[in-house]
């Protein structure tokens, strides 16, 4: 198969293949998100998943800096502890100003942008199994996800910094491929990315809405994408299906 063009979540409903996606090349991303400050160091991954340090741009002190960020959310008022039940990597876009986790850092204007070229989604078949798809822009290589950021700071007093991805209802053709959860990541446009990052709250959230079908392909990959152990260039290629 091959694609073209509830109560609040505390922590990824689908803690393998949906909570994974890849990173692109640094100096790419440097130079589409136009950094001023670079705090960051990273390499081409083909897996990354919750509790990486994964790359972030954001805006401290009039510049758009590159940093490197814990993905799973710990609260300010959670002070350097893990929430328990898993970690918090998905912020619904309906939840942004109600649920405690995300509240404080979508009012604070705590907001990032994760690069990425790409993601994996599961689709679940008539007989119940699961495979694994990879998701990608037809209009650009390299993207950004819309999501927030917090610090927090433990017993000692050391400062802990995490973030948190946003998901908004599925697209139609996001709606095929995740058909269980029918969920997908905030995709920023290019256009938005100087809203998101630095505007007020009411030009920032027109933003969060399901980038266009039309400008997505989705196909499906080998489940040795599963595996944190396997994280290749391998991972994205179609298999027949």
């Amino acid at each position: 198969m091959q694609y073209h063009g509830a109560a609040h979540p505390v922590w990824s409903e689908c803690p393998r293949v949906c909570a994974r996606y890849i990173l692109a090349q640094q100096a790419a991303a440097e130079r589409a998100f136009g950094l001023e400050r670079i705090a960051w160091r990273y390499q081409v991954r083909y897996n990354v998943a919750p509790t990486d340090l994964v790359p972030v741009v954001r805006v401290a002190h009039g510049q758009r800096e590159g940093v490197m960020l814990r993905w799973g959310l710990i609260p300010f008022a959670a002070h350097g502890v893990v929430p328990k039940g898993g970690p918090l990597i998905n912020a619904t876009v309906e939840r942004l100003s109600t649920w405690y986790g995300w509240r404080q850092p979508w009012e604070r204007a705590q907001r990032c942008i994760l690069p990425a070229g790409g993601f994996y989604e599961p689709h679940r078949n008539p007989d119940g199994s699961k495979d694994p798809f990879f998701v990608h822009l037809a209009d650009r290589e390299l993207f950004g996800f819309a999501a927030l950021w917090d610090r927090s700071f433990d017993a000692a007093g050391a400062a802990i910094e995490s973030c948190v991805l946003i998901t908004v209802p599925a697209n139609e053709l996001m709606a095929s491929v995740h058909n269980e959860k029918k969920r997908m990541p905030a995709i920023l446009r290019a256009e938005d990315h100087e809203a998101w990052l630095a505007g007020s709250m009411a030009a920032a959230r027109p933003a969060l809405e399901p980038y266009p079908s039309e400008l997505m392909v989705a196909y499906r990959v080998s489940k040795r994408v599963n595996s944190v152990k396997n994280d290749d260039a391998s991972l994205i290629q179609p298999v027949p299906g």
